[in-house]
């Protein structure tokens, strides 16, 4: 009677547990790498990525997590070095098991980590790496790499859009590290269209990252000087190239591009100039009103685009993991694809075959009275 009555009851079991197999996902964790230039020479950069996606990750496990799972952030630290970025990007895939990087900041770095999470069907999405190349290589997509934000070529046209049509700039010089990606490829951008739109490039001149003197670089620049200097670099060397130019007599507009979003960008030296980005805390819009009041909250500063960009990569790819209804990155890549008319705080997200998204807006933003200050929005051409 009792070996009947176990036989009975390991028979409902049995029964039992591929119902069981087949119910919610739930438990567990998934982790979420997040590469970033902790230290080095742009850190404020990287403290702004790990806040915004810790804001997103934060939010979503406060309503659950995803498919039933908490979200554990796990962090790697490239230091603004490409060679840092692929240790720290093998360590995440090769130890830590990450499935999912948002990642890095620099293109520079970005491109290394996405050929490596492409060769190792690891879905990584950049918050701010402009650079076509970390999602194109030679003409070949690469599937599992996707960015939140615009990319270099709009970018640089709408700075020499801007410039010709709202400054009335007729003579530009350029300087611009030749070592890095993001910022030769702005440059280069920026003089094209400035010259396709009849202004005159005097000066376009390349220096190295390690460089501190650019007094030869300004010399020429002051022979015949310019109505403005464009500085398509990070606010380490912003700052030491417009004090430079500055000190040398240099009295034309200072302009860049989105790497002088920094706490530490130099205002005295830079005031007056102009740069674009990818959002403005002044919009009015009520999603973008909430995530500046949420971030202070928590962090005591108004979120630059690097935090705000953070935020918009991780809930671009939690979503998609949320829409999959999964953690395999062949069906996460393909939910993310597909996304469309995303809203985030950068603006609506719909991607193209490149993993980009498609025409989203640029703000021009001016140094005014040691602050940010809105000017104005440029739509892509």
């Amino acid at each position: 009677m009792r070996t009947s009555r176990i036989l009975s009851i390991l028979l409902v079991l049995a029964m039992l547990l591929p119902l069981a197999a087949c119910g919610p996902k739930g438990g567990g964790t998934i982790k979420i790498g997040v590469i970033a230039p902790m230290t080095g020479d742009v850190k404020t950069f990287g403290e702004s990525t790990k806040n915004g996606v810790e804001m997103a990750i934060n939010e979503w496990n406060a309503q659950g997590g995803v498919l039933g799972k908490k979200l554990e952030i796990v962090l790697g630290d490239d230091k603004n070095d490409p060679a840092e970025a692929t240790a720290a990007a093998t360590k995440l895939i090769k130890q830590d098991g990450v499935k999912f990087i948002v990642g890095s900041v620099s293109s520079k770095c970005s491109i290394p980590i996405s050929q490596l999470a492409n060769d190792n069907k690891v879905l990584m999405i950049s918050g701010t790496s402009t650079n076509p190349k970390v999602t194109v290589d030679n003409g070949v997509r690469k599937p599992f790499a996707f960015r939140a934000c615009f990319i270099d070529p709009p970018q640089g046209s709408a700075m020499a859009k801007f410039a010709l049509e709202t400054l009335k700039v007729k003579k530009v010089a350029v300087f611009y590290d030749n070592g890095n990606d993001y910022v030769k490829g702005l440059a280069e951008f920026f003089k094209a269209a400035f010259e396709k739109g009849g202004g005159t490039v005097t000066v376009f001149e390349a220096y190295a990252q390690t460089d501190t003197d650019f007094s030869a670089l300004i010399t020429k620049v002051m022979a015949d000087p310019p109505d403005m200097l464009y500085i398509p670099d990070y606010y380490n060397m912003v700052n030491l190239i417009a004090k430079q130019a500055r000190d040398a007599g240099f009295q034309g507009v200072l302009a860049g591009g989105d790497g002088w979003d920094s706490s530490d960008l130099d205002v005295a030296v830079t005031e007056g100039g102009y740069f674009t980005n990818h959002y403005s805390p002044e919009d009015t819009r009520p999603v973008v009103q909430d995530w500046v009041k949420a971030y202070k909250a928590k962090y005591g500063s108004t979120p630059d685009a690097l935090a705000t960009l953070a935020y918009d990569a991780a809930n671009l790819l939690l979503n998609a993991i949320k829409t999959a209804n999964s953690t395999d990155t062949d069906k996460v890549r393909e939910a993310l694809q597909a996304t469309k008319g995303f809203q985030t705080v950068s603006g609506e997200i719909n991607f193209d075959e490149n993993g980009n998204p498609t025409n989203k807006d640029i703000v021009v933003l001016q140094i005014s009275g040691g602050a940010q200050k809105y000017v104005a929005t440029v739509k892509p051409e």
